[in-house]
């Protein structure tokens, strides 16, 4: 029996507008009751969405009221701040300063911070305060899109995350506990997204909507009376694996919950093809509301997110320039779509390396690395790990980048690019020094945040189309 809301249909409101009517909600097991309806409507949907433009799907707006002080804005479409138990990876607080166009929220995980509870407990304020960056608006899901997890151990009362020490198994109270003594400003709900692979089983689908339902409403339940989680949002999960009909049942029924955003959830990694993950976007967000945020997990390159926007997606997170880091890479891709590059102020690509840095040269052509006496390293060099490379960065592990004195990418205005060369960055990298990756990271950070700049230009400018067909023209 699939969970379901049944509203009563007398509802007697107040007139000074405090609504305390009693919902009920029925659930396999138990009849679920909720309290202070309207705390949970004003104080869980206290930050306010606003669209400006919406062309076809795509979603062009903001988000007010952020924070605990309500005075933080998010623009969307946008991404969110990938951290490691609250820190940037690579770097520290001042540091991330010097990148321009950081996103206030920053994005947190679960399973990295579950096994630290009791000490967050004691600490009784919160894990931004505890990471050091008390101002930040904080958004928690359960699991880390880098990190792939062993699948399962999900149960019906349960949902398993992995952390530094093992395997814990979370019920919903035990996840609405934790989240207590995290104190975020988003969470996902808890709920069974493990990545399914294409052509599960119907059955392993319907079971994974099911659950997540449950735990939903459990989790409302616990939530009803909680004071430290008042100006929380909950996030709802959207379950389903690559089940249509799945994938619209969680959509809807999520839906009729008072949660204040949604989560396409299990969508990271490569277990769906690209047509399938797209296609079932599309059908997602068209049972959605308006005013509500959708977030995506794992699809963050930048044909990835641009083909997300158009299907109605807003916030994406940001650990793909995190991954190209830990490849020894620099992201190198141009996203300006505006054919005036001094009326457009961005970042231009000016060279033609693939996703192993390598040109495709034409007969008789000689590239500018064997001019200057570098010979360029084969693709399949054994030395190098090409596993997950994207056609939008260059390795700069490659020896042709020994003798390399050009900026990571012409025209970032990035504080490596602004004070150091690709030789410089391969000398690092070669001789496993730290500041490779801090510097990697800040060129990595500031062009997909610019990136996003430009999808939030060209989809207002009426040109996101065009802006798709010129980052679609890099993966060639």
């Amino acid at each position: 029996m699939t969970p379901s809301l049944r509203w009563p249909r007398k509802m007697r409101f107040l007139q000074s507008g405090d609504v305390s009517a009693l919902f009920s909600i029925h659930c396999p097991s138990a009849c679920i009751h909720y309290i202070s309806s309207s705390r949970l409507e004003s104080d869980r949907n206290a930050m306010k969405l606003s669209l400006s433009k919406v062309v076809n799907s795509a979603r062009l707006g903001v988000i007010n009221n952020l924070g605990r002080s309500g005075d933080k804005v998010l623009d969307f479409p946008g991404c969110l701040l990938y951290t490691k138990t609250g820190s940037p990876p690579h770097l520290t607080n001042d540091t991330l300063q010097t990148i321009e166009g950081v996103p206030p929220v920053a994005h947190i995980t679960l399973s990295s911070l579950a096994e630290h509870q009791e000490v967050l407990e004691e600490f009784k304020d919160g894990i931004a305060k505890f990471a050091g960056i008390p101002d930040a608006v904080l958004y928690c899901s359960i699991n880390d899109p880098v990190t792939k997890d062993p699948s399962g151990y999900n149960t019906n009362k349960s949902v398993s995350v992995w952390g530094g020490g093992g395997r814990l198994e979370l019920t919903s109270q035990k996840f609405v506990s934790a989240q207590r003594a995290l104190r975020p400003d988003w969470f996902q709900c808890l709920s069974d997204g493990e990545v399914m692979p294409t052509g599960c089983s119907k059955k392993r689908a319907k079971k994974s909507v099911d659950r997540s339902l449950v735990f939903l409403d459990e989790c409302l339940q616990l939530l009803g009376d909680n004071e430290r989680l008042a100006q929380s949002v909950l996030i709802g999960a959207i379950e389903g694996g690559d089940v249509l009909e799945e994938r619209l049942r969680s959509a809807r029924e999520t839906a009729k919950r008072p949660v204040g955003g949604f989560l396409l959830d299990g969508f990271q990694g490569v277990a769906m093809s690209n047509e399938t993950k797209l296609s079932l976007i599309s059908s997602i967000t068209a049972e959605l509301p308006e005013d509500k945020i959708r977030v995506i997990h794992g699809m963050g390159r930048p044909d990835e997110v641009l083909e997300c926007i158009e299907r109605g997606v807003d916030l994406f997170d940001s650990a793909f320039p995190y991954e190209v880091t830990e490849r020894g890479c620099a992201l190198s891709f141009n996203h300006c779509y505006d054919p005036d590059p001094e009326t457009a102020g961005g970042i231009h690509r000016t060279d033609s390396l693939s996703a192993r840095g390598s040109h495709v040269l034409r007969k008789g052509e000689t590239s500018e690395e064997e001019s200057n006496g570098d010979t360029a390293t084969h693709p399949d060099d054994p030395e190098i790990d090409w596993t997950g490379m994207t056609p939008f960065e260059i390795c700069l592990k490659e020896k042709r980048f020994r003798e390399d004195f050009r900026p990571l990418l012409q025209n970032c205005t990035c504080y490596c690019c602004r004070n150091h060369t690709r030789a410089y960055v391969h000398h690092l990298l070669a001789s496993k020094e730290l500041l490779a990756g801090i510097l990697l990271m800040i060129h990595n950070f500031q062009l997909y945040f610019s990136f996003f700049r430009s999808a939030r230009g060209a989809l207002r400018d009426g040109k996101l189309g065009v802006l798709r067909e010129i980052i679609r023209s890099q993966t060639v």
